[in-house]
């Protein structure tokens, strides 16, 4: 590319400093934080979701030729702002690449979670939605919405009391900061159909994430299996064998195996007196551990986070 996308976005504070930044509004402060992550060195994807987020950032870096030597600006008025919606299964990796698209622009990210929504934005929500938008902007930072259904539900019709009014004023407002709004927004929901139509349609780019295919199941344990790990058999054949054997399960289930796997393969070893090596049957009892707690727990990947998304929904008085 002939220019960088952080030259695109807006020039970025020192390093250092970003995690410390933050922007002061009255009654409410958002931080923002320097990105652990690039979509190209640490995300693994299916094909056509690294598309999607590909041309995505596309849009960003070539902003100027496509709105202003193409002339796009004249019928897009509003186009230099980009508002993302990732949406997908629980534990595809929605979060991970919001905070590594952040990083590829070079740019902070301001994360905002339904935990915090919980504290913050009930009764005072018109003026702390602006507050966050604010925060973003003064930042100069990506603003990360987690659990968007919540935000993004529709409008309730018939007002009966004061939180239907309260859900409506957060929900007219938001669409009036989306619309004005001179930066980039990414939403993230287990739950897209919960939208409202406005939403939906001031949405420039919606990407679906789903459960990880064969392709991507090996790309994700070649991650997982780092080359500092002492291999008991030949490691693409490890690879090979994992991605098979965890069908089914999402980025964020295979990195539970990982973790349970490993400490299976140093007990292993101090029992056998050997030196410690990970082996393929470490890994399968790990995956077969996964996929028993699933079918008796329930999904155990994004639990907490369904919870805390019912719990603010109720909150808000909005129905699942």
């Amino acid at each position: 590319m002939e220019e960088s996308a952080q030259s695109a976005a807006k020039a970025p504070r020192s390093p250092g400093l970003a995690a410390q930044a933050q922007a002061q509004v009255p009654g409410i402060a958002f931080e923002s934080r320097s990105p652990r992550y690039v979509l190209d060195k640490d995300v693994v994807l299916a094909a056509s979701t690294r598309c999607q987020l590909d041309e995505s950032v596309a849009k960003i870096h070539f902003h100027h030729q496509i709105y202003v030597d193409w002339g796009f600006a004249a019928v897009d008025p509003m186009g230099r702002s980009t508002i993302l919606n990732f949406y997908g299964p629980p534990g595809t990796g929605k979060t991970m690449a919001a905070e590594a698209f952040a990083g590829t622009l070079g740019m902070d990210i301001v994360q905002i979670s339904i935990a915090e929504l919980e504290s913050k934005f009930m009764g005072e929500t018109a003026k702390n939605l602006k507050a966050a938008f604010r925060s973003a902007y003064e930042l100069d930072a990506v603003l990360f919405f987690d659990e968007a259904d919540t935000l993004l539900g529709k409008r309730l019709s018939s007002v009966t009391q004061g939180i239907d009014n309260e859900v409506n004023a957060m929900r007219s407002t938001l669409l009036i900061e989306l619309e004005r709004f001179d930066g980039i927004v990414i939403f993230a929901t287990n739950f897209v159909r919960n939208y409202d139509e406005a939403f939906r349609s001031r949405i420039t780019h919606h990407v679906h994430f789903d459960l990880p295919d064969l392709d991507t199941r090996k790309g994700i344990w070649g991650r997982m299996l780092i080359e500092s790990i002492p291999l008991a058999e030949d490691r693409q054949a490890m690879i090979d064998d994992a991605a098979h054997r965890s069908e089914g399960l999402c980025g964020r289930d295979i990195r539970t195996c990982m973790r349970l796997a490993l400490p299976k393969a140093l007990l292993s070893a101090k029992a056998g007196g050997v030196a410690a090596r990970l082996r393929a049957e470490d890994i399968e009892a790990a995956i077969s551990e996964v996929k028993s707690a699933s079918k008796a727990v329930g999904s155990p990947v994004g639990r907490e986070r369904s919870e805390t998304a019912q719990a603010a929904k109720k909150l808000l008085g909005i129905d699942s």
